[in-house]
C-alpha cells in the first residue's frame, strides 16, 4: 500500500479543517480501507467562542457522510472536555449517549456525531484515523488473530478485543489504552473491527495508517495468503426470467418490491461454488459494520418454487424474532450466494444493492485470506445478533420514514438520452425508481453517474440487441416493473405522393416494429412485477388529429396506438395495464429541429412563434409535463385504468 499524499493537492485544502478533509478523502479513495460510509476520522482544535474564550473542540466525521467525498460540513463539532468525561461514567445506554452527543454539538444543523465519537475523544492525539482495512481484518479473523496482530506490530499498536461500537468500547479503551501504549505506539487494532492511527498533523496520521496496513499486507504475503483468487468456476448462467422470478419471490415475502442485483463474474461464481461456502458465508461478516448488509440468506439453485418456500421459512423466522424484539422488519438480511446464480443482493434501492455487492467483494478477499492462514473465524453469533437488534440501527430505520412511491421498482425508458425520454427518467428517479435507459445515442451510457441508473446504447430495431440489453439490465436491477415506450422518429414534412418508400419503412420500423420488439421482450418481466406491470406509450396528437405533410409519422403513431389497445386487451389477465399519452408540440425534444419546426409552421400558414402556441390554452407543453404524467400513470392514481388515451397538448380544437 502506497501513500497518496500530494503536496500540491494538500495545498488546495485550506482552513482549519482543510488537512482533515484532504486526508479523509485519501483514505476514502482506497476501497481496501474504507467502504461506503465506513471508517471515521477526527481532529481536535482550539477555537474561540462568542465571548472570546478558547474551547477544545473535537471535529468528528458525522453520520451519513462518506470519507471519499466528505466536506468540512461533514465534520460535527462537539465539546471535547464534556465528551471525554462521558467515558468515565460507570454505564451509559445507547439512547443516552446519542442524546449527550447531540446536546453537546456546537453547530446547529450538523450531522449526528459518529457512534465512535467518545473513542476519538479519549485518544490523546490531535488527528485520529480509523479504517476497516481488509488486510488487518484478514489477520485478526484468522486462528490466533490476536497473537498474529501482536507478532506483526509488537509495541507499535494497542490491541483491543472485540466490543460493539459505542460507550462500552470507548470506556474499555479509556482504561486499557494507557496500560498498553508506549513511546513507540502509533496505532490501535480493534480485533474483528478495524485499525486506528494518529499523529500530530493530518499527514502523519494518514501515513501511519498506510504504514500499519502495509505491515499486515506484507505479513499475508509472507504467509502466502495475499493472492487467494478462487479456483475457476463453471458459468452460472441464470436466465433473466429466472432472476426476475427470484426477485418476485423475495419481494412477495418481504411485502414490498425489492431491487435484485446479480453478480455472476468469475470471482463471485467461484466463491459461490465452493463446497464449504455455506460454512464460510454463514459465520458472519468481516466487520460488524457489515452485519445487516452481508449476512446471507439460504438459496436453492434455480428451483424458484423451492427457493421461495425456503425464503418464506427464513423470513418468517426473522419476522418472529423481529416482532419479539419490537424491531423493524426492513432490517432483514438480503444477500445470497448460490452455485447456479453466483451472488445476489436484494435491497430497497439500487444504491443499497450496489453497496452490498462492493462490501461482499472485499469480504470474499478477507475470508479467503483468513482461510489461507488456517481458517476464517468470524464474530461470535451473539455479537452479530446484538448488531442486528441494536437500538441505534433500529432508530435509523424508524427515522427513515416512508420511502418514495416507486422505491424498489424498476422502469425501462426508451429514447432516454434526450427530450421526453430523459425527462421521464428524471421523473421516475424522483419517485424512487431504478431506471434502465435505452437509446441509440452512446451518450446514454454516461448521462447519469449514479447506481440507480443503467444507460445502455441499443438499436431498438434489433431484437438481439434488445435481448442483450435486457440481460444486462435484469442482472443489475432484477426485472422490469414499468415500461415507457418513448423512442421514435419524426420524418421531415412531405406530401403523400413525395414520400420515399425507405422513409415510410423507416418510420414504421422505428415507431411501430421497434416498440413491438421491446414489448415482446419485456412481457415476461412485466408479468413478474411485484405490484403488477405498467406500460406508458408516448403517442402523439397526430393519432386522433393527423396533420398534412406528416403521413408517415401519423400512420406509424396510429399503428402504435392500435398495438397498445390490443396489448391492453391481451395483457390484462397478466396484471399489466397499458395507457397512452398523446403530446403535441413538445419543442424541447430532438424531434423538433429548426428545419422541422419551420416546415410544420409553414404547413399551417403560421409563423414559428404562432405555431409554438397553437392550442386552446395558448401555452407550451414541455418534456417535463409529459414525463410527470407518464410517471403518475404508473402510480396509484391510475391503478384501475387501462387502455386510456390522454392528451397533453394544451387543448386542440380537432381533438376536443
Amino acid at each position: 500500500m502506497k501513500s497518496l499524499w500530494s503536496d500540491s493537492e494538500a495545498a488546495e485544502y485550506r482552513g482549519p479543517l482543510g488537512p482533515r478533509v484532504y486526508t479523509s478523502r485519501l483514505l476514502g479513495r482506497d476501497k481496501s480501507l474504507v467502504l461506503h460510509g465506513g471508517g471515521n476520522t477526527s481532529v481536535k482544535l482550539r477555537e474561540k467562542n462568542l465571548f472570546g474564550e478558547e474551547e477544545d473542540i473535537l471535529y468528528v466525521k458525522g453520520s451519513g457522510w462518506d470519507l471519499e467525498t466528505i466536506e468540512p460540513a461533514g465534520f460535527t463539532p462537539v465539546t471535547l472536555g464534556y465528551v471525554r468525561r462521558l467515558a468515565a461514567l460507570p454505564s451509559l445506554s445507547d439512547p443516552q449517549m446519542v442524546n449527550e452527543l447531540n446536546t453537546h454539538t456546537l453547530r446547529a444543523g450538523a450531522p449526528s456525531p459518529s457512534v465512535e465519537t467518545i473513542l476519538h475523544a479519549i485518544l490523546p492525539h490531535i488527528y485520529v484515523d480509523h479504517t476497516h482495512a481488509d488486510a488487518v481484518l484478514s489477520v485478526s479473523n484468522a486462528p490466533d488473530g490476536d497473537k498474529r496482530v501482536r507478532e506483526i506490530y509488537g509495541d507499535r499498536v494497542v490491541v483491543i478485543p472485540y466490543i460493539m461500537a459505542g460507550f462500552d468500547l470507548a470506556a474499555y479503551c479509556a482504561r486499557e489504552f494507557p496500560r498498553q501504549a508506549g513511546e513507540n505506539t502509533t496505532g490501535m487494532v480493534l480485533l474483528s473491527h478495524g485499525i486506528f492511527s494518529w499523529g500530530k498533523d493530518a499527514r502523519e496520521s494518514y501515513e501511519r495508517m498506510i504504514e500499519l496496513v502495509s505491515m499486515a499486507e506484507e505479513y499475508l504475503q509472507r504467509k502466502k495468503a495475499w493472492h487467494v483468487a478462487p479456483p475457476a468456476a463453471q458459468p452460472a448462467g441464470a436466465k433473466r426470467q429466472e432472476i426476475a422470478a427470484l426477485r418476485r419471490a423475495i419481494s412477495d415475502q418481504a411485502g414490498f418490491p425489492l431491487v435484485l442485483r446479480v453478480n455472476d463474474s468469475a470471482k463471485f461464481a467461484a466463491y459461490a461454488q465452493r463446497k464449504d461456502v455455506a460454512k464460510l458465508s454463514q459465520q458472519g461478516p468481516a466487520t460488524p459494520d457489515h452485519v445487516l448488509r452481508t449476512k446471507p440468506f439460504p438459496m436453492l439453485g434455480r428451483d424458484v418454487a423451492g427457493y421461495a418456500s425456503k425464503y418464506r421459512e427464513y423470513f418468517e423466522r426473522f419476522s418472529s424474532a423481529a416482532k419479539e424484539k419490537k424491531t423493524m422488519l426492513d432490517a432483514a438480511p438480503r444477500m445470497a450466494l448460490d452455485p447456479a446464480l453466483g451472488f445476489a443482493a436484494a435491497g430497497r434501492t439500487a444504491r443499497d444493492t450496489a453497496i452490498v455487492e462492493e462490501l461482499y467483494d472485499h469480504t470474499i478477499d478477507v475470508i479467503l485470506r483468513a482461510e489461507a492462514l488456517g481458517g476464517w473465524q468470524a464474530l461470535d453469533q451473539r455479537h452479530t445478533f446484538d448488531i442486528e437488534y441494536w437500538d441505534l440501527e433500529q432508530a435509523k430505520l424508524r427515522k427513515a420514514g416512508n420511502p418514495p412511491l416507486f422505491t424498489g421498482e424498476v422502469v425501462l425508458v426508451t429514447g432516454a438520452a434526450s427530450g421526453i425520454g430523459k425527462a421521464c427518467a428524471e421523473s421516475f428517479l424522483k419517485r424512487g425508481a431504478a431506471v434502465i435507459g435505452l437509446d441509440r445515442n452512446p451518450a446514454i451510457e454516461t448521462l447519469w453517474k449514479r447506481p440507480d441508473v443503467l444507460g445502455l446504447k441499443c438499436d431498438l430495431t434489433d431484437a438481439k440487441a434488445i435481448d442483450a440489453a435486457l440481460d444486462v439490465a435484469v442482472k443489475r436491477f432484477g426485472g422490469v416493473d414499468m415500461l415507457v415506450l418513448n423512442a421514435g422518429i419524426f420524418p421531415s414534412s412531405q406530401a403523400i405522393q413525395d414520400i420515399p418508400a425507405e422513409a415510410w419503412r423507416n418510420a414504421m420500423s422505428v415507431n411501430v416494429e421497434a416498440n413491438l420488439l421491446v414489448m415482446q421482450a419485456c412481457h415476461p418481466l412485466l408479468k413478474l412485477a411485484p405490484r403488477g406491470g405498467r406500460v406508458v406509450v408516448i403517442g402523439s396528437k397526430n393519432v386522433p388529429a393527423p396533420g398534412p405533410g406528416a403521413a408517415a409519422y401519423s400512420a406509424s403513431k396510429a399503428a402504435l396506438n392500435q398495438l397498445a389497445r390490443v396489448a391492453a386487451l391481451e395483457w390484462a389477465k397478466d396484471g399489466i395495464r397499458i395507457n397512452s399519452l398523446h403530446p403535441n408540440q413538445v419543442f424541447d425534444t430532438g424531434l423538433w429541429t429548426e428545419e422541422v419546426l419551420a416546415s410544420r409552421a409553414k404547413a399551417y400558414n403560421l409563423t414559428v412563434e404562432q405555431y409554438k402556441k397553437n392550442n386552446l390554452l395558448k401555452t407550451e407543453v414541455s418534456s417535463k409535463d409529459v414525463a410527470e404524467l407518464s410517471a403518475e400513470m404508473c402510480g396509484p392514481l391510475f391503478a384501475k385504468t387501462t387502455a386510456a388515451q390522454v392528451p397533453v397538448d394544451g387543448g386542440n380544437e380537432r381533438v376536443v
